[in-house]
């Protein structure tokens, strides 16, 4: 098993319900640490960029309005296993698949407004902290447990 980053992105939804603090605490109780955050108000561009695999289908005009309608909150997460960890906090992108007990599962109704996005590869973790972060951004520091964990 091997120490891992990946991005997530609360998204303006997320924000606006409150529940951000909620999202960032199940990583955190899942044993995850927190070595980046920001909030932004994403612009056009920067959303292009972001969900540039998805031009041309039929949701994307709607998902870049709606991501940048208000600030999201942007963060790196680490630790073992951290992308596939996190993918399975998160829940399936489908309301009506994710599980009870997820992010999603407990807080989403439709796709459009899934809350949270999170990186499903490390190739994607590393492209998306890259196009949010900059190297002093991202900190590295111990956890109690830390070394049990590695």
């Amino acid at each position: 098993m091997a120490v891992e980053k990946t991005f997530v992105m609360i998204k303006p939804d997320g924000i606006q319900r409150e529940i951000a603090g909620e999202i960032i605490s199940r990583f955190e109780r899942k044993g995850l640490k927190l070595v980046g955050m920001k909030m932004i108000k994403m612009s056009r561009e920067k959303a292009e960029t972001h969900y540039g695999e998805h031009k041309g289908k039929g949701f994307y005009d709607e998902l870049i309005a709606f991501i940048t309608s208000g600030p999201v909150i942007l963060s790196v997460w680490e630790g073992l296993e951290a992308i596939k960890i996190v993918r399975k906090v998160v829940g399936a992108t489908s309301p009506d698949k994710a599980e009870p007990g997820t992010i999603r599962g407990d807080f989403v109704l439709c796709t459009t407004f899934n809350v949270v996005h999170a990186s499903d590869s490390g190739e994607t973790a590393k492209k998306e902290i890259s196009h949010f972060f900059e190297d002093n951004e991202i900190f590295d520091y111990s956890l109690p447990l830390g070394e049990f964990l590695q």
